[in-house]
Parts: structure tokens; sequence; C-alpha cells
């Protein structure tokens, strides 16, 4: 199966059907320039950035990678090391360009110790490639390294408990772009209250590093919400666009 096969592949997996556009598409665009619900790849707002402060290191600061992952296991700066089966540190290319942030493990990523894994997973997995990248070439965190308990929201407190970790990831990894997925991911690095349907569609900026972070839906939400996963894709389209203008 060639690269535009695949692409058609998963995003029939988001539920997405690709058209043709009915002018013709440059001989030197890209092959997957398709459009979705009459949104072609570019035919988005205009860029906005935020002021948002990025999270200071704290007691991360000048750990490596192993060292990171190491005071991460051990972590007990907040209640929720008392019910967790193990942290969830991340997973992915520790040099990758995009960086993809969500929320906080469930109870699968807590058994396994890997974020993203079970349908949510497997839909991620198909967003990514859908735009030509394979899970092992991203890295993937979240805001919360433990579960909270029934999968509830996380506290303000956990997560400037874990910020100094996500923070230390963020600056070893110094991806091109970040890919906030879900309202609480978004919000929490942005430090705003904003809507996630305000958040989508802009160009966002973490803290005072100049990296751009696009905000899209979590994929266990269009898991729930079908329909929405053609608006998920323009984020994608969008997120390429502005990884692009990074190189």
């Amino acid at each position: 199966m060639d690269a535009a096969a695949r692409r058609r592949a998963c995003l029939d997996a988001m539920g997405i059907t690709a058209w043709v556009p009915r002018r013709p598409v440059p001989a030197d665009g890209p092959a997957e320039a398709v459009a979705i619900a009459g949104v072609e790849a570019g035919a988005v707002s205009p860029p906005v950035a935020p002021a948002a402060l990025g999270a200071d290191v704290g007691p991360a600061a000048g750990l490596d990678w192993d060292g990171l992952a190491a005071a991460v296991a051990a972590c007990q700066r907040c209640e929720l090391h008392e019910g967790r089966t193990q942290t969830v540190f991340g997973v992915g290319n520790r040099a990758a360009r995009w960086l993809v942030i969500g929320e906080a493990p469930g109870q699968e990523e807590d058994r396994r110790g890997e974020p993203f894994v079970g349908r949510a997973g497997q839909l991620l997995n198909s967003m990514l490639e859908a735009l030509g990248l394979q899970r092992s070439e991203v890295y993937i965190a979240n805001i919360l390294k433990c579960r909270p308990p029934d999968n509830r929201d996380p506290r303000p407190g956990e997560v400037a408990c874990c910020a100094p970790w996500l923070a230390r990831q963020i600056e070893l990894l110094a991806p091109r772009i970040i890919l906030c997925v879900g309202r609480i991911a978004a919000q929490n690095l942005l430090k705003v209250q904003t809507p996630i349907g305000k958040l989508r569609g802009q160009r966002h900026v973490y803290g005072d590093t100049g990296i751009p972070v696009v905000v899209t839906y979590h994929p266990a939400y269009l898991l729930r919400s079908p329909a929405e996963k053609r608006r998920a894709w323009q984020d994608l389209l969008f997120a390429r666009q502005i990884h692009a203008e990074a190189e």
C-alpha cells in the first residue's frame, strides 16, 4: 500500500470522507492536499498568540531523560501516587518534532504505563497517520503522570505538582510544534479558561519558548461525537501548516 492509500485508510478510520478538490492541485503540492466538508488545507482562521507562561522546571532542573523518568516514577508530590499502579511518563521519539499532549492516564494507561492506548489511542494513531506520521515518530505525554480516581478531571494542585515534569520534557524535546488534544490539556498548558471551541483554529504559543501550540479535540471525545472528526481533521491540517512554517 502506497503512502496516499495509507492516508486514505487512516481518514476512513477517522470517519472522514476524502474527496478530490474541483480545482487542480499543483503538481508539486502534497498528495494529501484533500479537503473535508468543503474545507481545504490552509483554509484556517488567522493565527493569534495569547500570553501564556510555561511552567518552571523546578525539581526537574538539570535532569536528563533517564533521570527525569526515574524522578517521575518515584514521585509522591501529590496524593495521586497513593492510588496509581504506575506512573505514565510518556512514549515516543525523544528527538521528535511533534509533541502530543493529553489530559491524564486512564485505567488502561495506568495498567500499561503508556499514554493513549485502547480505542482512543487507536484513533490518535489514525489521526497521526493521516498526516503521514507514525506513533513512533512523535512524542506523546500527558498533563498528569498519574491516573485521577474514576478518571475525574485533574485538580489544580495536581496539575501544579506535575507541571515541572512536563515542562522539563518539553525543554528536553524542544519540539517544533505541540498538539494539545482536549480542553483540559489545552487550558492547563496555555493557562487559560477559554472554551476549546475558541482555542481551535488559532496559533498559540507555549510560554516564552516560541513553540507553537495547536488545539484539537481529544480522541475519546471524537469517539463519543464522531461528527466532530471533520473539525479535528481541519485542526490537523492547520497543525501541519504551522509545523511547515517552523521548518
